[in-house]
């Protein structure tokens, strides 16, 4: 049986963050994806690619929520951009009566391609609502920062430390992304389940084409703990996942470079090798 899993997020109308990055990554890990939507998510190209975030009504939230749910068998699910303090109480309510223990917050606190800060009420509800339900949350370096309250990272060991602030919220296990931010000649990650550290790292990749890295990171995740994969292990596999989506990711226009969900698992192949 096809293994059914849960993604309340922003949309993404591009395709490459968002749920519609989740729905595609589900789907390469041989799942059925389920999505409620939190909010929309606009790019205005005649303003440099100007975003405006666009949240939907909570009661809204709910029916979706109802209607994905319904059939009690969620292997795992993920949250991405909640959209405002109501919507965030309300998914946080959502979580409790999911059955699930598999559970990954992704705490999305600002778009990429700008520095505008999500309400900071929502902030707040992640520290205090969100994160404690979290079988593993997914920050990167900025939203580590702030969910710590130590403010811009730029070390391994600054990393570790907001980890532990991380795990000390309630989080099982926690997930630091270093990505390009961090001044470093790999990309390391910092994995921390409560007792030690796992330092991840892979060649850093010289492209443009990491819109959606983060989203496809934490959907991937969430896609091999569904699988029953061991949390450090499916924190590898993910990252390998995304190394590979970022090094053949695509430009669907002169503004944003993709990754491409389908890398991995050569997507593009299938087809003629089914003939």
């Amino acid at each position: 049986m096809v293994k059914q899993v849960l993604t309340i997020a922003g949309s993404d109308s591009t395709g490459g963050a968002g749920l519609e990055a989740d729905l595609k990554t589900f789907q390469e890990f041989g799942l059925y994806g389920y999505a409620v939507i939190t909010s929309i998510v606009t790019m205005d190209a005649s303003k440099g690619w100007q975003h405006e975030v666009h949240e939907l009504d909570s009661e809204l939230i709910q029916k979706q929520f109802a209607s994905a749910t319904c059939g009690g068998q969620i292997a795992a699910l993920k949250t991405g951009m909640l959209g405002n303090e109501e919507n965030a109480a309300t998914i946080s309510k959502l979580l409790k009566t999911s059955n699930t223990e598999k559970i990954v917050i992704d705490p999305v606190i600002a778009c990429k391609g700008t520095a505008n800060i999500l309400q900071p009420q929502v902030v707040e509800m992640l520290k205090n609502k969100l994160i404690p339900q979290a079988f593993i949350t997914t920050p990167n370096l900025v939203e580590a920062g702030i969910l710590s309250g130590m403010g811009d990272l730029h070390t391994i060991e600054q990393m570790k430390q907001a980890a532990k602030i991380i795990h000390e919220m309630g989080a099982k296990n926690v997930v630091i992304k270093g990505g390009a931010r961090l001044n470093h000649e790999l990309a390391i990650d910092i994995f921390y389940d409560g007792q030690d550290f796992q330092t991840l790292a892979l060649p850093i990749i010289s492209t443009a084409t990491n819109h959606g890295a983060g989203c496809t990171f934490a959907a991937a995740i969430t896609s091999l703990l569904a699988h029953d994969y061991p949390v450090l292990q499916a924190v590898q596999l993910a990252k390998s996942f995304v190394n590979k989506a970022i090094q053949k990711g695509i430009f669907v226009n002169p503004y944003v470079g993709h990754v491409w969900h389908g890398a991995y698992f050569h997507a593009e192949t299938r087809l003629e090798e089914s003939k």
